[in-house]
């Protein structure tokens, strides 16, 4: 039963929940607008902050939803089964079979999956994301230093060593999947959050 719910989040988390919510309000492919990318951030610059923070609260929720009814229904599961639940849900995302495995980032799903195993280190991560936002007006630098500071925060207060290691590894699959905002940043062409 466990492995059906581990593929049950993958699939959950696949939902181009951001594609859907552009072509319910405008009709619209996301992908063929802003940055091309299924997640919040391009629906909030293309359409702006209503269906953005919609399409957020969707991703935020496939990550959520599916560590949280494991917890509940599943009494007394092994962590590492949260784990791989929460990491299926957020590899769903990022790799979504419905557009040939490719899909948004990770960040609101990912951060749905942290909130509901570590809920004060990813609300200090929002913070962090927050913080940097303001002064950059970088969401992917804003993002990618949210989730490192998580995976670090997860080590240095002592989590168990499977939790650590989650994180560490969503950590880098979150950014592997900003490794073309990676190389902007680094070049200085990545553009600054703006609704178009």
């Amino acid at each position: 039963m466990i492995y059906f719910f581990i593929i049950i989040s993958y699939l959950a988390g696949s939902i181009p929940f951001g594609f859907i919510i552009a072509k319910l309000y405008k009709g619209i492919d996301i992908r063929q607008h802003g940055s091309g990318n299924t997640g919040a951030t391009n629906v909030f610059r293309v359409l702006g902050p209503m269906p953005g923070i919609i399409a957020f609260m969707f991703d935020f929720l496939k990550g959520y939803l599916p560590v949280l009814i494991a917890q509940v229904y599943f009494k007394d599961l092994n962590a590492v089964y949260l784990l791989v639940i929460g990491l299926a849900a957020i590899s769903g995302h990022i790799f979504t079979p419905f557009f040939g495995f490719k899909g948004g980032k990770g960040v609101a799903t990912g951060a749905g999956v942290f909130f509901a195993l570590l809920p004060t280190i990813t609300l200090l991560g929002a913070l962090v994301f927050g913080l940097t936002f303001a002064i950059s007006r970088y969401v992917s630098l804003s993002s990618l230093f949210a989730v490192i500071f998580i995976a670090v925060m997860v080590w240095v207060t002592g989590k168990p060593i499977s939790f650590s290691l989650f994180v560490t590894l969503t950590a880098i699959l979150v950014i592997y999947a900003h490794r073309a905002n990676i190389k902007r940043l680094l070049n200085g062409t990545e553009n600054k959050f703006k609704r178009r």
